[in-house]
């Protein structure tokens, strides 16, 4: 995978691209990236990229032409098909899914904007994705960026060091993880359960199932909406219910 990042800071992301998983995910060749400052794509004498918008209106807007000219820029001499990224408090809400379908692509773009909003013609001219991380509004489109990169990184073939880990991760499979635990098996009185320690392969992944069910249930009960249950799991799912039917 090919990654393209257009930002005006592109400081902003050394630090992370050299760190952890996504540094080591590099050292094995599974991804390269390139930082694109598109200030240096304007043809405006004084390196502006904003301007006012049409209309009147408080704030600063990106102008189409340094952005448009910077992605055909990272386009030249590259036969493939990039999906092309507009962070945007307006684009849809990122989930795993998202990033496990990202993960599919050859080459991603991220065109991470500033000021008050792009030109409209950015949106509706270049990108085919606009994603949003949350229902909140940060001062530009780095830290989003870098989010959905670390996310989709992790799920490339060979990164992480065990392959089942990104499969069982809160969200993939549309439940949330089940507890994890480590030696000690008793610390400061608070103890592994019994069931992790029997070495019954069955009753552990039948108490991971409930686990899992259970914090689903109590945290994000929404995401059981759409779920698609097994018959073990709708037993669990009623035997849960009916448990707490009587607290």
């Amino acid at each position: 995978m090919h990654i393209d990042i257009l930002t005006l800071f592109p400081e902003m992301m050394e630090g992370v691209f050299q760190s952890s998983i996504l540094k080591k995910a590099q050292e094995k060749n599974k991804f390269t990236y390139n930082l694109v400052n598109f200030r240096d794509y304007t043809m405006n004498k004084h390196r502006k990229v904003d301007d006012y918008p049409y209309g009147g209106g408080a704030g600063m807007v990106l102008t189409p032409q340094p952005v448009f000219d910077a992605v055909n820029a990272c386009l030249e001499d590259k036969a493939t098909d990039p999906r092309i990224v507009l962070l945007c408090p307006q684009g849809e809400r990122y989930t795993q899914q998202k990033a496990e379908e990202l993960a599919e692509e050859e080459h991603l773009v991220f065109i991470c904007g500033h000021y008050e909003g792009y030109d409209e013609r950015i949106r509706t001219g270049l990108a085919t994705d606009e994603i949003s991380i949350g229902d909140y509004v940060l001062t530009g489109g780095e830290l989003g960026a870098m989010v959905i990169v670390d996310s989709v990184v992790r799920l490339l073939p060979d990164v992480l060091g065990n392959e089942s880990s990104a499969a069982e991760d809160s969200f993939s499979t549309g439940l949330l993880e089940h507890p994890h635990y480590t030696r000690p098996a008793m610390f400061r009185n608070m103890p592994v359960p019994d069931v992790l320690l029997s070495g019954d392969h069955a009753k552990i992944a039948k108490w991971r199932k409930t686990e899992s069910l259970n914090r689903t249930l109590e945290r994000r009960p929404d995401l059981l909406e759409n779920y698609p249950f097994t018959e073990e799991e709708k037993q669990i799912l009623d035997e849960l219910n009916q448990n707490k039917a009587k607290e």
